[in-house]
């Protein structure tokens, strides 16, 4: 089974382990990201974001669509950085050929700051990660108008008469909801600061402790909680999601390790995206 992460408003379902799968489903916003594992449970979702194209985050995608067919839902829209985009349909032709069924689907390749608006109250921008592949992260957001603060004391029909006369009354605000990084150096966290300020964050966290040098951590270009925990009071989220685990440790050493080395003062307490004891989802 997959885990659940439940935060006020966004629910994070999904299994991820680095260099076997990653797969999550945020129901709240029918988007799945990453596609390393095909989650049942999140297959009928319109929009699929992919970080890159290693086989642990998009080595299930045939398999996902098949679903979805078996679901008799359409095909959703695939999202991905533009050098990876260009590569999937071919991918996709040889599985329906072999498949002897239409695995059709929209790609749609993005470079780091495109946006897509996905839905009247939802937009999404691509940002840049650190990864030796064309790689991406995503920040979902809302935008609305606001009043500026000279113009509050204003009467509403005096506010809709220039409005309609042209005066520019509002600024436009942006609600950041969730950000997805993952397999980055954590560099990501100085080039995107919205990771600290988003509603919810889903991070990467590969390596935990001692067992995997630092240095060798940075060479394949993921995240070790060494350079992580002095980030730890800047995170201001309602929830962050650490994820990517490495097997090299079991699943209920990393929830023991992230209480014991992340800081008591810290505003955000992280949350793993792991089972609570045992194995991992094999």
């Amino acid at each position: 089974m997959p885990t659940r992460i439940d935060t006020d408003r966004y629910t994070i379902i999904g299994r991820s382990l680095g260099g076997m799968y990653t797969g999550l489903y945020v129901p709240e916003l029918d988007v799945l990201l990453d596609a390393g594992t095909a989650l049942r449970c999140g297959a009928a979702a319109r929009h699929l974001f992919l970080s890159h194209a290693h086989l642990d985050h998009i080595g299930a995608l045939a398999a996902l669509i098949g679903m979805r067919g078996l679901m008799d839902v359409p095909p959703p829209t695939i999202y991905a950085p533009a050098q990876a985009a260009a590569g999937i349909p071919a991918i996709l032709d040889a599985f329906s050929a072999l498949h002897r069924w239409p695995l059709d689907c929209e790609v749609v390749g993005l470079e780091a700051g495109d946006e897509v608006q996905l839905r009247r109250d939802l937009w999404v921008r691509a940002f840049e990660t650190f990864h030796p592949v064309p790689s991406l992260g995503y920040l979902f957001f809302d935008r609305v108008q606001k009043l500026r603060p000279e113009f509050l004391d204003l009467p509403g029909p005096e506010i809709g008469r220039r409005r309609r006369a042209g005066e520019d009354l509002f600024d436009t605000v942006e609600h950041l909801e969730l950000a997805y990084a993952t397999d980055t150096l954590p560099e990501v966290l100085k080039h995107s600061p919205e990771l600290f300020d988003a509603r919810v964050t889903i991070l990467e966290c590969t390596f935990l402790d001692a067992r995997k040098p630092l240095a060798k951590a940075r060479a394949g270009c993921h995240i070790h909680l060494d350079e992580l925990l002095p980030y730890a009071e800047k995170f201001r989220n309602e929830a962050l999601v650490l994820m990517h685990f490495s097997q090299l440790y079991h699943p209920g050493e990393v929830h023991h390790i992230l209480a014991e080395r992340w800081p008591d003062g810290a505003a955000v307490k992280p949350r793993a995206l792991a089972p609570e004891g045992g194995q991992w989802w094999d």
